[in-house]
């Protein structure tokens, strides 16, 4: 968690003395056992060393609950803060419709637009294996992590530490459990990024254009197939920056903001 913050430091940094104040609040889900929260700490923790590294005024707070039970008390909001929402994959965790009438997914969007972020910066895994239907959910989860698994066969050696971490305790328990489990047990369920878009809309949010010139920079970063692999691919749709495998979209971004 937090492996994007160092790099965001880092460039805060070459401002000098006008480099801003820096809070942020770490939201995960509980861990079991004893240290509901000992991953929230350790992200903390390490992205405290790295703000001391670039003379960064920092400060952090984790919060580990389900995110539909967090209350504006707890993320302590100051009104005088730039507040931006960074959600990067987390929401496919929270549960949906299909579990009962108080949507929970729901919830946490309609929280997000109480505490009026300057931006709401939302990150998805792209695929409609959410859905309650087994047969259709077994026949999307093979083809989307069958995606996965073919870029880390392309792109690391079988007997990379990093590749067998991955594959073993992230990819598979992944698609075990949303293959296997139903109810509140199965934790995987992700959503498109059109259906994200319409879900976001009915929250009360207005999506923020991707910006022209980022997105320029990106057509012609043509190192993203020559230090990569030639077979992944960024580009745009509806707003949404999308990423991707061999034609199969498997990440997308966007921006929005509370409509008035």
């Amino acid at each position: 968690m937090g492996f994007m913050w160092p790099s965001f430091f880092e460039r805060l940094s070459s401002l000098g003395s006008a480099a801003p104040d820096i809070r942020i609040t770490g939201i995960g889900f509980p861990e079991r056992g004893f240290r509901p929260g000992k991953l929230i700490e350790a992200t903390g923790r390490r992205l405290s060393e790295y703000a001391q590294r670039f003379n960064i005024n920092f400060k952090y707070q984790g919060i580990a609950l389900k995110w539909e039970y967090i209350t504006i008390e707890d993320l302590k909001i100051d009104k005088d803060e730039v507040l931006v929402v960074n959600c990067l994959h987390g929401l496919k965790n929270v549960l949906d419709e299909s579990i009962g009438w108080d949507n929970p997914r729901d919830k946490v969007l309609r929280l997000i637009k109480e505490i009026k972020p300057c931006v709401f910066i939302h990150g998805i895994l792209n695929g409609s294996y959410g859905t309650p239907f087994f047969t259709a959910r077994f026949k999307e989860v093979l083809s989307k992590f069958f995606s996965f698994f073919d870029i880390y066969e392309a792109t690391m050696p079988r007997g990379s530490e990093m590749r067998i971490h991955i594959e073993s305790n992230i990819l598979i328990p992944s698609a075990i459990n949303a293959i296997a489990c139903e109810g509140s047990e199965r934790v995987e369920r992700p959503e498109t990024y059109k259906q994200w878009h319409a879900r976001t809309i009915r929250a009360g949010f207005t999506q923020l254009p991707v910006d022209s010139m980022i997105m320029k920079k990106i057509e012609n970063y043509v190192n993203v197939k020559e230090l990569y692999h030639k077979e992944f691919f960024v580009d745009e749709d509806r707003e949404w920056l999308r990423m991707g495998w061999k034609g199969t979209i498997l990440f997308a971004l966007s921006t929005w903001k509370p409509t008035d």
